[in-house]
């Protein structure tokens, strides 16, 4: 049985009553950690407070913003990294950087296991607790959401009863995930897929602007690195765009997904800056990468975002995928133009100095370098197969 665990707190109700939980169920000492990955509404000091109200030996909260934007979202932004096509992995993408932190916080304060507040259903459980063996397969790790049977209202009086302070009630209220790379929001009403979200569950994507605008943005080697010509770091840029393209009411998903565990769950999200950079950065590769290399990439790409969903960031596979993307982005480097209107983000220019669009070759005027004349006989090669196929064995099949 371990004696000092480490619980990644978000200061909701179900790891503050966790904390408790823990303590007199299992006898452990608890050390509450929470990770700052741009959380919008949280107050870092009343969620300290709650921990040790909770009786936490320890409450942490470590400021992982630019970490997160650096070494977690722009590797999956260079994938062009979208679960199903659609989700640009939000809270996902969030739980491999707090579980750095969880098991550099266990060893450092001399901890012998790690917790978690993730319930059965969902994709977090595996999240978590995956990558906790890839990074210290020796800690051991607690799931007291999973286990202890408690209802929501349940644990709403444990609460009340040991003096622990929550803004929970019982009515069904919204589930909201929020990170600097965009919003997860599910429950609710919107447990039926007929069902419109209610407009009151957007933050980022309320329409405050309504004269159409150009923003340009810069890359290097696949990176966002300026917005208008301003340079900006990853964090920066991220925290620009979700405010200007957010102001414009874009950025909105509404899907149903297959989760981890196998169920179909659907979900909402506002993700203006992850959606436009995605967007952006996928059409900047078009005049930078090679045809074969785009299209081998592209290949890659859903399966890298299925390896962050599933929870295997610290997997060899994702390690491997890595190097051949970040080989990829060798020369995507330039600008790209995005026309922002009320409900619309569409792209209307892309240039680089390393583009492989030439225009001598492109044209049809006057600049044209085109060798025309080689074009018949390569026609006639790529179409001896087809011919020789038609005039042996297809002749009738096609009259037919």
């Amino acid at each position: 049985m371990p004696k000092r665990v480490v619980l990644a707190y978000s200061g909701g109700l179900d790891t503050s009553v966790a904390v408790r939980w823990m303590i007199e169920e299992l006898g452990v000492e608890v050390v509450c950690l929470a990770v700052d990955v741009g959380q919008a509404s949280d107050d870092w000091d009343v969620v300290r407070e709650r921990a040790r109200a909770a009786g936490a030996v320890e409450a942490i909260v470590v400021d992982a913003r630019q970490e997160f934007a650096e070494d977690f979202v722009a590797p999956a932004l260079k994938a062009n990294a979208m679960y199903e096509g659609r989700y640009p992995l939000v809270s996902a993408l969030s739980r491999p950087v707090i579980v750095k932190h969880l098991v550099e916080t266990a060893r450092y304060h001399g901890a012998d296991a790690v917790a978690h507040g993730c319930t059965g259903k969902g994709n977090d459980q595996v999240r978590f607790e995956v990558s906790t063996r890839a990074l210290a397969p020796d800690l051991e790790v607690i799931a007291p959401v999973r286990g202890w049977g408690m209802t929501r209202e349940e644990s709403i009086l444990y609460a009340y009863d040991h003096g622990i302070p929550i803004q929970a009630t019982k009515e069904k209220v919204y589930s909201i995930d929020d990170n600097l790379w965009g919003r997860a929001i599910e429950c609710g009403e919107m447990e039926d897929p007929w069902a419109v979200p209610p407009p009151g569950v957007w933050l980022l994507t309320e329409q405050t602007e309504s004269e159409p605008r150009d923003l340009v943005i810069g890359f290097e080697q696949g990176v966002p690195t300026s917005v208008d010509g301003e340079r900006l770091g990853m964090l920066e840029v991220i925290e620009r765009l979700n405010t200007v393209v957010g102001s414009y009411g874009w950025g909105r998903i509404d899907m149903v997904e297959n989760r981890r565990v196998g169920i179909k769950s659907r979900e909402t999200y506002e993700c203006p800056a992850a959606l436009a950079l995605i967007m952006a950065h996928k059409d900047l590769e078009s005049i930078c990468l090679e045809r074969d290399l785009d299209r081998e990439k592209s290949r890659t790409e859903p399966r890298y975002a299925e390896l962050i969903y599933d929870g295997l960031w610290f997997s060899p596979l994702k390690q491997a995928f890595d190097a051949f993307i970040d080989s990829s982005q060798e020369f995507v480097t330039g600008e790209v133009r995005l026309r922002l209107s009320p409900g619309s983000a569409a792209i209307t220019g892309r240039r680089s100095e390393h583009s492989l669009y030439d225009y001598g070759l492109a044209t049809y005027d006057a600049a044209d370098s085109f060798r025309h004349e080689d074009s018949a006989g390569f026609v006639r090669l790529w179409g001896l197969g087809i011919e020789t196929w038609a005039a042996r064995q297809g002749t009738d099949r096609i009259r037919d």
